[in-house]
């Protein structure tokens, strides 16, 4: 993945900071000794950096990041934060579809913990209580609009970005096949998608929808609408999940679960890779929506690098459907789409020594507060901020198309919580089910069974 890194000629101009606001930051009491980190200045946003010399200058930490698709952005980030603050940064990029909870756990467990960890939600929930700095009382926290997740009334984490996923469109090649304007308003429902996908087949493009087969985009992403379109609030989920470990909700008789899987029966009917579904390449399915093939791909804006990568072209018209349960247009999965801190950036306090800790949170000082964070992580790292002091709009369509439905209301926020195996073992029934290894009523009692071992 190649990326263009845009940088002012010359860095800001740099203003030392006391030690007590690098304390007022984080919340906590340090040394007055350990130096500043990046904040706005009086005059707004102007970045500020370490002071040559100072203690953190020349401190190096390292990041765990699960979230591949940036890995190269991240290297590239690293570099212009050392450059503004003298902090060396290394980024460790975990396996392709490790999961992040095993390899965070393996790190802690050999004691090579990365200083900086970049993780699912449901993994921080798992691990704060025993490994997390408290960041409780941070001045980012601020900038969230209530996007920093609660821990027992504390925040333990970094919202690194808003994410949001449904299904997404190739606006040219929909029109390009039907030769007419496409308005992606006026897909409402599931039957109104069907039908779409049927008028498409027969204009020509025979398989208009693609359906990867990882374990993580069927079990984490995919049937997560099951539980975030309760209400579409995170609390809800965590309601309809409760009910589902003490056995109060059976998903057979769950009407949510059987939109959840007529939708999946629509998209296998049209997918691309129907004839040998489990045998999918995910570096491939991209290709497909690119090049025309298909119109529709069930993901969310963080494939956005991988479109590129295919040759997607931005005027092309890419943007979201919301991923459709049912025929109510009314309801909330098919009256918004899914969007919210899903990545969360944690900071080691168990093996990291005092000054890694004050380097790890410059960093995200840096993310917040300086232009090149700012910058970078909106338009180096193509990523939505958590922060609404960010200036910096997406600059790819995913991104845009999820802000300005964030702009206008048409959205929910619910991130649901799942144990950390919960990915591969729903997955990996849902792969069973798309496979034609299983029908509606397997994939029910094996998923109630998963919940209701929980207990």
């Amino acid at each position: 993945m190649k990326k263009n890194f845009k940088r002012a000629a010359a860095a800001a101009m740099m203003t030392v900071l006391s030690g007590s606001m690098l304390a007022a930051c984080s919340g906590t009491s340090k040394d007055t000794t350990a130096a500043t980190t990046m904040a706005e200045t009086s005059s707004g946003g102007e970045a500020t950096t370490v002071a040559e010399g100072s203690a953190l200058a020349g401190v190096s930490i390292s990041m765990l990041n699960t979230k591949g698709e940036i890995q190269v952005a991240l290297e590239e980030l690293a570099k212009v934060f050392e450059a503004d603050t003298g902090i060396k940064l290394d980024v460790i990029a975990a396996g392709a579809g490790e999961s992040p909870y095993t390899r965070i756990t393996t790190m802690y467990n050999s004691n090579i913990a990365p200083t900086l960890a970049l993780l699912d939600t449901t993994d921080v929930v798992a691990l704060a209580s025993e490994y997390a700095l408290d960041l409780t009382g941070s001045d980012w926290i601020a900038e969230t609009d209530g996007k920093a997740m609660e821990l027992d009334g504390k925040v333990y984490s970094f919202p690194f970005c808003v994410e949001g996923r449904g299904i997404i469109y190739n606006k040219r090649a929909i029109e390009n096949m039907l030769e007419r304007e496409f308005d992606a308003d006026s897909i409402k429902t599931l039957d109104d998608f069907r039908a779409i996908c049927e008028e498409l087949r027969e204009a020509g493009m025979e398989t208009p929808v693609v359906l990867s087969k990882e374990d993580w985009s069927l079990g984490a992403h995919q049937f997560g609408y099951i539980y975030d379109t309760y209400d579409g609030t995170t609390e809800g989920s965590a309601k309809l999940i409760e009910d589902l470990k003490s056995g109060a909700v059976d998903l057979a008789q769950y009407q949510p679960f059987n939109d959840f899987v007529d939708t999946l029966d629509v998209l296998m009917e049209y997918n691309v890779n129907r004839d040998d579904p489990l045998g999918a390449l995910y570096d491939r399915d991209p290709i497909y929506l690119a090049d025309g093939e298909s119109a529709f791909w069930a993901n969310g804006n963080w494939a956005w690098p991988n479109l590129v990568e295919a040759g997607a072209m931005e005027d092309e018209g890419y943007g979201f459907l919301p991923f459709f349960l049912g025929n109510d247009p009314s309801s909330v999965a098919n009256s918004g789409m899914q969007a919210s801190p899903s990545k969360q950036l944690m900071i080691d306090s168990v093996q990291a020594t005092p000054e890694q800790i004050e380097a790890a949170k410059a960093f995200i000082d840096w993310m917040v507060y300086s232009e090149n964070g700012q910058r970078g992580l909106v338009e180096d790292c193509a990523l939505i901020p958590a922060c609404s002091n960010n200036p910096f709009d997406p600059i790819d369509p995913l991104g845009q198309d999820i802000a300005n439905k964030m702009k206008a209301d048409r959205y929910y926020t619910s991130s649901y919580v799942a144990p950390g195996d919960h990915w591969s073992v729903v997955g990996a029934f849902v792969q069973k089910y798309v496979g034609g290894q299983s029908d509606r009523a397997d994939l029910a009692a094996n998923v109630n069974g998963y919940w209701t071992s929980q207990k």
